[in-house]
């Protein structure tokens, strides 16, 4: 499973997922500060599964309908690995299962949206 993080997730957060998957950054590809579309286009184009993001307001400048590979968006009071961590098994739960493509919201409560 190839993975990968935006600019608004620490770098060290791929440390936090399981071996078998491949986690990539925004920064490491060369596309810091891409647009989300202009990102999620290149991701699907380079064979990425998911991208994973703390960036909000994703949802509300891409089209749910019309998403080339799922997004994780990661909510927590912090964009700090400690905080956001602890989201990571609820995400590796989805991508292990039947998902399909579309926005999840990840909340620190267990419960996806």
């Amino acid at each position: 499973m190839k993975l990968l993080l935006d600019e608004s997730v620490p770098r060290q957060l791929g440390g936090f997922f399981p071996d078998t998957f491949e986690v990539h950054t925004v920064q490491r590809m060369g596309w810091a500060g891409s647009t989300n579309g202009d990102l999620l286009r290149r991701a699907a184009e380079r064979g990425f599964d998911a991208f994973i993001t703390a960036d909000q307001g994703i949802e509300y400048q891409q089209n749910p309908n019309h998403l080339p590979i799922p997004v994780f968006v990661m909510i927590a009071s912090r964009t700090r690995v400690q905080e956001l961590c602890v989201l990571i098994p609820r995400i590796v739960d989805i991508l292990t299962g039947e998902f399909q493509t579309r926005i999840y919201r990840i909340t620190g409560s267990g419960h996806s949206e």
